[in-house]
């Protein structure tokens, strides 16, 4: 059973943008072929196909297998050499004076504030994927840092996941700061919407956020515990992946509610319900802390704790803090 393969190489990303070669490889990834059969499958000269295998050959994408001798004629067989290919590639700016930090995670208007600090010096480039989906692009390298709040039935804050994402790995955790999230509602609260509850009310419209996300796992989680079908409530399955999407939906009348950051739904001027407070973490593998030197020092400065607690709702007394895994 041959395994599926990330594709890391521009050349090899170069080659498969040929639908001819991506042709062959397909028929490879099926079984293994020779250059005649491969012209019959594809309707073409075998001397047409040997060009492009051996193009696929050199790039290490097909592999010889077999060589067999047919009626007196040497028969070469070839194979992909992955099952499947996944492509995952970041193509990212290039300047050495202004090195690049790459934060994949659950959307946060610290993390926003943090960028915007270090622009001078550090380009951070965001990618708000969901708590979860983070810690998987963190296992995957395709991001230096993560940002997550999941909260595990134990009652503990990311602690459980990041041991179960990477039980081989020397990881550091560090908190960004302590949030509140509750109810977001258009101003004055026209619907009178007041609990969860009312989530279920038909003449109610929700917007959700993505899955995977913290906030979404929460709520998924309190709806089991209340008993709340999440059939009964109007938008559940529609979703945004940020704080600061859901609000916007809201101010603008397309949802009646979202559950979201109080820091959003104060720049959107909407009303709001707490519903918990919680911790959000920043996480990392050791081998990244040279890089993120600069970041880790500024969550130590009065000016980064200023502009944080000016984002309402937030609370900076643990900003900064190493928790040990």
């Amino acid at each position: 059973m041959l395994p599926i393969q990330p594709l890391r190489s521009f050349q090899q990303l170069k080659l498969l943008a040929d639908p001819r070669r991506l042709a062959i490889l397909r028929q490879l990834m099926a079984a293994p072929a020779s250059l005649t059969m491969l012209g019959k499958a594809l309707g073409v000269h075998p001397a047409w196909v040997r060009h492009h295998l051996k193009v696929l050959e050199t790039t290490g994408l097909v592999e010889l297998v077999e060589t067999r001798v047919q009626s007196g004629v040497v028969e070469k067989f070839y194979r992909a050499r992955a099952g499947g290919l996944l492509l995952q590639e970041l193509i990212l700016p290039e300047n050495p004076s202004r090195p690049v930090i790459i934060f994949s995670g659950s959307h946060d208007l610290a993390v926003e504030l943090l960028a915007n600090q270090l622009s001078a010096h550090v380009n951070i480039l965001t990618l708000p994927v969901g708590s979860l989906d983070g810690l998987v692009a963190l296992r995957q390298n395709l991001c230096n840092l993560s940002g997550a709040h999941l909260l595990d039935p134990s009652g503990e804050y990311n602690l459980p996941f990041i041991r179960h994402f990477f039980p081989d790995r020397t990881m550091q955790v560090v908190t960004l700061a302590h949030r509140e999230q509750g109810l977001m509602l258009a101003a004055e609260n026209p619907k009178a919407i007041r609990t969860l509850a009312d989530l279920a009310r038909p003449d109610v419209t929700f917007i959700n956020r993505n899955p995977g996300s913290g906030t979404r796992l929460w709520l998924d989680r309190q709806l089991q515990v209340q008993g709340i079908p999440i059939g009964n409530i109007h938008g559940y399955e529609n979703s945004v992946s940020t704080h600061t999407a859901a609000a916007n939906l809201v101010q603008t009348g397309k949802a009646d509610v979202a559950l979201g950051l109080r820091a959003a739904a104060s720049q959107f001027d909407l009303n709001f319900i707490p519903l918990f407070h919680e911790r959000y973490d920043i996480v990392f593998q050791q081998e990244q802390n040279p890089m993120l030197v600069p970041l880790l020092d500024t969550l130590q400065t009065s000016a980064f704790r200023r502009g944080v607690e000016a984002l309402t709702g937030y609370e900076t007394m643990h900003t900064g803090e190493q928790i040990p895994i």
